[in-house]
């Protein structure tokens, strides 16, 4: 396939690399230009490009850029994109740690909901809910023991089947977590939320959860506030780990 990314990041970055290795055409860019990407575009083997030209041809699109960014991505990249494209977000809202505020979000709102209505795209939400250690050390092949499952959620079936395959191609089990309105089920704390959990433990921790969109951003509140005492200040990926395990049921 034909994939442009935008963001070569912890997250973009590594899935920009996992995908060239299956034999896709990957350009990336970010917001400084193509002369800043193209070393990390020739080591992938993928290929250079800027906001201008990254939608050109493309099959998927990829945001890998904090949500407090997608205001500096011209719309331009959107609108030139084929009718058939599929946009991938793998964002995450952070306003206790990163993004600054934004209007619309950070009290249980669908985060993905309101970047499809602000780019005027339908969106399948993917790539956000593994750590950056899981999600380039601990893919494994379909069928190994103790693989890790990824959720997929959006409204488009044969979009979100394409966006799977693309996330058992990186070394995960993709697990459908619905509609796009429903993707608040694997935003930040939610049940199951960067718990490196197979996809049986995943539907277990799901099914058993009584969480709610408003309860999800409470959580979020939480945990994120209190950050550096909920894992005594050990920020290995293990603790972390057991961390989320405690709190995102």
């Amino acid at each position: 396939m034909k994939i442009g990314i935008v963001g070569i990041g912890a997250i973009g970055g590594t899935i920009a690399r996992k995908l060239a290795g299956k034999d896709h055409y990957i350009k990336v860019a970010n917001s400084r230009g193509k002369d800043a990407v193209k070393e990390f575009a020739d080591e992938i083997g993928g290929y250079p490009s800027d906001l201008n030209e990254i939608s050109d041809d493309v099959e998927v699109l990829i945001l890998s850029v904090p949500y407090g960014a997608i205001g500096s991505i011209p719309k331009s990249v959107f609108s030139s994109l084929s009718a058939n494209a599929i946009v991938v977000d793998t964002g995450n809202y952070y306003p206790e740690m990163r993004d600054s505020g934004i209007e619309g979000l950070g009290n249980g709102e669908v985060e993905s909901l309101w970047l499809s209505n602000y780019i005027g795209r339908p969106v399948i939400k993917a790539f956000n809910n593994l750590l950056a250690h899981s999600l380039a050390e601990l893919g494994k092949e379909n069928g190994d023991e103790g693989r890790l499952a990824m959720q997929v959620a959006g409204d488009d079936e044969e979009s979100k089947k394409i966006v799977m395959d693309l996330v058992d191609q990186c070394g995960f089990d993709p697990y459908d977590s619905g509609s796009l309105a429903e993707s608040w089920k694997m935003q930040p704390n939610s049940a199951g939320y960067c718990c490196d959990y197979t996809i049986e433990e995943l539907k277990s921790i799901k099914e058993k959860s009584a969480q709610t969109p408003e309860s999800v951003a409470e959580n979020r509140n939480k945990v994120m506030g209190n950050f550096a005492e909920f894992t005594g200040g050990d920020f290995s990926h293990e603790n972390v780990i057991k961390m989320n395990r405690k709190y995102n049921i």
